[in-house]
């Protein structure tokens, strides 16, 4: 079972990272030669705009997702690093059981807006596409980020309340600077 869930792991991750980057690249990219096309060559691609932003909306989604794992998403610890290992576990927990129901609460009703758009039917103003295309992120990147905070609280869940540690930004930039000298 535990070389499922690493394979899972690997896949989720894999599409996470790659989403985010493509989405990014591609979305740079497109923005850049729209801008040269329009003031190098006084012409432009009437679609770039729109496409670029769902280029951009797509990298973030995926890349929020691929923060879970990393634990890279902003949260104030100031306050439960105060109280005793058994509480800050249980307030983590708390945190992340309610994370992992609103994210999934989230991929679901993303999934039924896409049903919902694939029924009225309705289209791009500039790349004319349907619009259920560019909102299909919606149920695929919140599930995703959805497993991955059910990932964190089981990682929460099975550690000893003891040996939990918050990330604290200023502790990293302070041993990295410590490091450097």
């Amino acid at each position: 079972m535990k070389k499922f869930f690493e394979i899972i792991d690997l896949i989720v991750g894999t599409i996470n990272q790659t989403m985010a980057v493509v989405g990014l690249s591609l979305g740079v990219l497109l923005a850049f030669i729209n801008v040269v096309l329009r003031y190098g060559f006084d012409m432009s691609l009437t679609w770039a705009g729109e496409l670029t932003n769902y280029f951009f909306i797509w990298s973030a989604l995926f890349g929020a997702a691929y923060g879970f794992k990393q634990g890279a998403h902003i949260s104030v610890s100031l306050i439960i690093e105060r109280f005793p290992p058994s509480f800050t576990k249980f307030f983590l927990i708390f945190a992340n059981l309610i994370s992992v129901i609103y994210l999934g609460l989230m991929s679901y009703f993303g999934y039924y807006l896409v049903i919902m758009l694939v029924d009225f039917g309705e289209m791009s103003v500039d790349l004319n596409i349907p619009m259920w295309i560019p909102h299909v992120v919606l149920p695929i990147a919140f599930a995703l980020a959805a497993y991955r905070t059910a990932e964190k609280l089981i990682e929460v869940i099975k550690t000893d309340s003891k040996e939990i540690k918050l990330f604290n930004e200023h502790e990293v930039i302070i041993n990295e600077i410590k490091g450097e000298k």
